[in-house]
């Protein structure tokens, strides 16, 4: 399945966040520009809940027992594992497997994705809809989610899934988290909210990309089993944790809300360029041999990622929510976002803001002129970090 949309939990806060990959948008999600009735907006409206259906999803990681994820809930698992039969330790074992470890991706992100196109909300619901997926395919297939390759696997995982979702029910998962979960996210919510409308990102946003967002609307869900991530789903709605601080929320919004940044399936120049970039010895290096648990386990969802990255960092600062950008990335999931380093360094140089060109021609222009190849990148990234 393909991970659209995930970042982990930034450096904003250690300052490192994690950002784990990719991100996209609407359950019918079409390209916007090419869409008349789309215009772009003056105001942002916001919209934070809790979600039970999304916590559960997100539990699989850590019940998986994926060490990464003991790190932030070894006291939960040590409190629920015990609960569980043979079998179903098997199954949450076995979406690790296919999901992590065989493809690459991460169980939440993907799983969030999927279901994001579904109406269910209680673990039944799940279950139903793992038993018959057909609306679930349906409505991942009117979005830009969709593969035949991503259906597969998620195909092939139904069976240990629906175990994971039963097992969550035999063992009364639902009430744990109303008892346990619900009230710390709803007195996080509660803060939050009250900030988030000073702010108004969707015009800000829609000036780099050079086209309108499906709707003014960035709809938030505040979890608790999501650390470290933020996570990208269908429509102008991401996952985020509820612990987090409120300006990486905000940035987590600014981020989610321009995945993706461009429009390849239209975009043969770009597409060819982006693609060009596989030749630089430098960026391979960190796509290959990085820790897998942060994503971007091929070039496609590192460019894509870091494109969204520098345009978030620029747009922060708008926002006095730029922090230290050189202490961030020389951290982040381990210095890997190169790419973003570099174009952020050469929108700085020429004064980008979205006013003159969007920012797909802008990267076009700089792939056209060679100011990312032969070296250029690890040249910036140099001259940037100080190294």
């Amino acid at each position: 399945m393909p991970i659209l949309g995930i970042r982990l939990r930034s450096n904003y806060r250690r300052p490192a966040f994690a950002a784990v990959f990719f991100t996209l948008f609407a359950l019918a999600v079409r390209v916007y520009a090419a869409d008349p009735g789309v215009s772009f907006h003056t105001a942002t409206q916001w919209d934070l809940q809790s979600s039970f259906k999304f916590d559960a999803i997100c539990a699989l990681n850590m019940l998986s027992g994926d060490p990464y994820y003991l790190e932030y809930y070894k006291a939960d698992y040590d409190r629920l594992i015990k609960q569980f039969r043979p079998k179903e330790v098997a199954a949450f074992a076995n979406l690790k497997r296919r999901i992590k470890d065989q493809n690459g991706g991460i169980i939440s992100a993907s799983l969030a994705l999927y279901f994001s196109a579904t109406d269910a909300q209680s673990l039944d619901d799940l279950i139903r809809t793992v038993q018959d997926s057909s609306t679930m395919r349906r409505n991942l297939q009117a979005t830009t989610y969709y593969s035949d390759e991503g259906w597969k696997l998620y195909e092939s995982n139904r069976p240990d899934l629906e175990a994971a979702f039963r097992a969550l029910k035999r063992i009364h998962f639902e009430e744990d988290w109303e008892k346990n979960v619900k009230p710390k996210v709803e007195q996080s919510r509660a803060a939050i909210a009250a900030k988030l409308p000073e702010y108004n990102v969707i015009p800000a946003v829609e000036a780099v990309l050079g086209s309108p967002r499906p709707t003014n609307k960035i709809t938030v869900y505040l979890l608790y089993y999501s650390e470290p991530h933020g996570i990208k789903i269908t429509g102008t709605r991401f996952l985020t944790h509820y612990s987090y601080p409120f300006r990486i929320v905000l940035r987590n919004a600014i981020h989610e809300m321009m995945h993706p940044p461009y429009d390849l399936s239209h975009d043969a120049e770009l597409r060819a360029g982006l693609e060009s970039l596989k030749s630089d010895a430098f960026l391979m290096n960190k796509v290959e041999h990085h820790d897998t648990s942060f994503g971007y386990n091929s070039l496609a969802g590192l460019e894509e990622e870091d494109s969204v990255q520098s345009l978030e960092q620029i747009i922060a600062e708008r926002y006095s929510m730029g922090g230290d950008p050189r202490r961030y990335w020389s951290g982040q999931d381990g210095g890997i976002h190169v790419l973003a380093v570099a174009l952020y360094s050469l929108m700085k140089q020429q004064n980008f803001d979205g006013s003159r060109e969007p920012f797909s021609l802008f990267l076009k222009r700089q792939l056209r002129s060679g100011a990312l190849s032969h070296g250029q990148i690890e040249r910036l990234n140099a001259e940037f970090l100080g190294r």
